[in-house]
């Protein structure tokens, strides 16, 4: 026969199994993971969705938080490496117990993350990670808040198709890495439809390097147009380069995020003047809540945010939306939550719908912003532009 302490032990073990997953935090608070990259080569990106995930937290707090209980954040550094990003949410999910998680700013990470995620079924409400495939997968646990890779550049192709009529010829730069092969594809197949000849791809390895000589083929190609896929560094110094070999097509187009930092006229310097970027999101767009989180984050951090900052901002207030819906603070019952929601954010209308192969993915429209004077102006659609939008493009040797 078994011994009481045995049976106890035991009977606690299993208890602790069946439970994984379900918040372990004291009555009163809720836990909710956050994998962002704290450090390495996209740290500006997850600061900024640090920042702006704790700001939604706090006004969420202050307000009662949810149902009466707090909402206690627990960040993992994922390092911008696949491997941490998953042994990072398997941290969470079996040792701190979350029954919710948030963030995913790299693709590649995010695409590893989810799986385990989805092991365990735990909801994970990625914010920024735009590869298309990551929701193509039929996970029933996965959301995203984020537009795909697919529509992340559909302002900036209207934009094109409106008001832009000498562009016959393009080149595609990208960093190698999931977000860029998977962004340098649905951009050709964009530009094709727009009867623009693609006449050179070239992938690129992130991190310090010399892009002179890659500019230095570009240019012998002579592009009508420029779309680059790059981080914050990269995207600064591809621009200062060309600018130092007075290479001018007529738009340089960024369609990655760091293009849209507020750091990129800081690092680029005059050569970040006249630079369109695709983006998801401005201060300007006409949703109720936009230009206040802009505002607090700039009076705060002394500098502006992107559309990374209000992906997760509105990320943050999707899940109490979900956990004030929910049956319990159970991940089966917030995931059942989340798949219901219907609500309009600082970054625009959440809802999470299935469409080509995607499943439990939220779709919203899309802008063409460009640098003026060291500002980040929306340019296009109209209906939200903060700015005309310059073009042609004045050459190096032509600006003031």
């Amino acid at each position: 026969m078994k011994s009481p302490t045995r049976c106890l032990i035991a009977c606690a073990v299993l208890l602790g199994v069946a439970g994984m997953g379900v918040s372990a935090a004291p009555a009163g608070t809720i836990k909710v993971g956050v994998l962002l990259p704290l450090t390495g080569t996209p740290a500006n990106f997850g600061e900024m969705e640090r920042r702006s995930i704790e700001m939604a937290t706090e006004e969420i707090n202050a307000k009662g938080g949810v149902k009466g209980n707090r909402i206690e954040l627990i960040f993992e550094d994922d390092t911008g490496n696949p491997a941490v990003g998953r042994s990072a949410v398997e941290k969470l999910i079996s040792r701190d117990g979350v029954p919710i998680i948030t963030g995913g700013y790299s693709s590649s990470v995010t695409a590893a993350a989810v799986g385990v995620a989805q092991q365990f079924k735990v909801p994970f409400l990625i914010t920024s990670a735009a590869a298309d495939e990551i929701t193509e997968k039929g996970y029933d646990h996965i959301f995203r808040i984020g537009p795909t890779n697919s529509e992340y550049p559909l302002g900036v192709v209207s934009f094109l198709k409106e008001n832009v009529k000498d562009v016959r010829t393009a080149v595609i730069l990208y960093e190698d890495t999931l977000f860029g092969q998977s962004g340098s594809r649905d951009f050709e197949r964009l530009a094709k439809d727009l009867g623009i000849q693609v006449i050179l791809k070239e992938g690129f390895r992130a991190g310090p390097v010399d892009f002179k000589p890659m500019l230095t083929r570009v240019r012998s190609r002579n592009p009508d147009l420029v779309y680059a896929i790059a981080y914050i560094m990269d995207a600064s110094l591809i621009m200062r380069q060309s600018k130092e070999l007075d290479f001018h097509p007529k738009p340089f187009i960024g369609g990655g995020g760091g293009f849209t930092l507020p750091e990129f006229p800081v690092n680029a310097g005059a050569a970040s003047e006249y630079v369109y970027a695709a983006s998801l999101w401005t201060e300007s767009v006409p949703y109720k809540g936009a230009r206040a989180y802009y505002d607090k984050y700039l009076a705060r951090y002394k500098q502006g945010t992107s559309f990374q900052g209000a992906e997760a901002y509105a990320a943050m207030y999707v899940i109490a939306n979900a956990l004030e819906r929910a049956k319990s603070a159970s991940p089966g019952d917030l995931r059942d939550a989340l798949a219901d929601t219907n609500l309009m954010t600082a970054f625009g209308p959440v809802r999470f719908i299935s469409y080509d192969k995607k499943t439990q993915q939220n779709r919203l429209p899309t802008y063409a912003v460009q640098w003026q004077k060291g500002k980040l102006e929306t340019v296009w659609p109209e209906d939200v532009a903060t700015s005309k939008f310059i073009y042609p493009v004045p050459k190096w040797n032509e600006r003031r």
